[in-house]
């Protein structure tokens, strides 16, 4: 470890005990103090690199906040990412393009600084540097499994006028992405970013959202896209502690604004699923349409969330890409050493949607286990065998993580 990522860490990490100290010069019930703090040691094997990645890294977030005050409060957020041990993996700018990926750069930085107004329940106004996540990220997340958060320089209004109904509008002019500032990509500055969603609870049915979202990225002509789509997913009741579960989803995408290539392509997703007591088991199928020459694309996704934790697929290929998967978990119940232990196991066959190619194969597994209130325990594996996109890769990881 360098001297200044050794100093970087330091300051992050005198953050902690600076806030609370902070917290406590203040009334306790005007301003809190949090941290959280995640160790993480990632493995990749990556079939066509001479080397093999080691990244053995810790973020550490910590930040106040204040409560209501004639409907205004805020958020002050910064977070440092810290390497210990050698720089073994590819940081996409430290110049190690003989290791895999792992995109976790060493900084310290401001996460989140917002001011909210919410003049009464019905109606909020947030403007500033914020983490977004809308509804099952697909579209606009915050990428949280990886250490630097993406956040968003923006102003988004939310407003439920009438019971069951919930209005979302976002605008935004910066894109904070998991790279880091350092990287050429790691902030796409001058956006014009919309986003504008309705969603309305229907009893016996679920959630039914609509949406647009609206790209501008300079930095990236080739994301410039409008899309419109509809969702509706829920959870019904089947008796003796059983549910069904779905979701459905239609979204269109075209082409806009600077976007030098011309297109209309579809996405889709069909997912059933089971629910009985702790065993969660789903299906699904996962299009996103592509045409030889362009694909649709989600750059503002949680894309770590979808088409495998190999995270092959973070940029969809030109001939598309249909996912059939399997998805199984099981929650333990109790409260004994082993309450709460978590075990999932996914599986995935990816095909482009034209072309005919048979893209690979994805095993998934975890295991996440809380260790008291506040802290957690969570191992993943992602094994990728290639066919006819990319390349063998498994992926190990373990992590700590402690929030106060």
């Amino acid at each position: 470890m360098n001297q200044a990522t050794l100093l970087l860490a330091a300051a992050t990490l005198s953050l902690i005990p600076a806030t609370a100290a902070l917290a406590q010069d203040k009334p306790a019930e005007a301003v809190t103090a949090y941290a959280d703090i995640r160790y993480r040691l990632e493995l990749v094997d990556q079939n066509g690199l001479p080397n093999d990645a080691t990244a053995s890294t810790v973020r550490i977030k910590a930040g106040l906040r204040t409560i209501e005050w004639h409907g205004f409060s805020g958020l002050v957020e910064v977070e440092g990412i810290a390497l210990l041990g050698n720089e073994s993996f590819n940081d996409t700018v430290n110049g190690k393009v003989a290791y895999p990926v792992v995109a976790d750069r060493p900084d310290v930085q401001l996460n989140q600084a917002y001011v909210r107004w919410r003049p009464d329940a019905r109606f909020d106004v947030t403007a500033g540097r914020q983490v977004i996540n809308l509804e099952n990220q697909r579209w606009v997340g915050s990428v949280g499994w990886r250490q630097n958060d993406q956040t968003l320089d923006a102003v988004r209004l939310t407003a439920r006028p009438a019971k069951g109904l919930g209005l979302d509008y976002l605008y935004s002019w910066r894109v904070n992405r998991v790279f880091g500032p350092d990287s050429a990509q790691g902030i796409w500055r001058n956006t014009d970013v919309h986003s504008v969603r309705a969603t309305y609870g229907i009893n016996g049915a679920g959630t039914l959202s609509v949406y647009g979202l609206w790209l501008d990225i300079p930095a990236s002509a080739a994301m410039g896209s409008q899309t419109f789509g509809v969702r509706i997913a829920g959870e019904r009741k089947l008796g003796h502690g059983a549910s069904l579960l779905y979701a459905a989803e239609y979204a269109r995408q075209q082409d806009q604004g600077i976007n030098p290539n011309r297109f209309g392509l579809d996405y889709f997703l069909f997912e059933p699923g089971l629910k009985l007591g702790g065993l969660t088991l789903k299906g699904g199928f996962e299009q996103l349409e592509g045409n030889g020459t362009v694909a649709l694309q989600t750059p503002l996704a949680t894309l770590h969330a979808f088409n495998g934790w190999a995270d092959k697929f973070l940029t969809t290929p030109a001939n598309g890409l249909r996912d059939v998967y399997l998805d199984a978990s099981y929650k333990l119940p109790g409260k004994g050493p082993l309450g709460g232990l978590t075990v999932r196991i996914k599986w995935h066959d990816f095909n482009s949607s034209v072309g005919g190619l048979d893209y690979g194969r994805e095993w998934d597994a975890s295991l996440s286990l809380p260790l008291g209130n506040s802290i957690s325990f969570t191992a993943k594996l992602a094994r990728y065998d290639a066919n006819a996109f990319a390349t063998d890769t498994t992926k190990v990881w373990f992590q700590f993580e402690a929030k106060f």
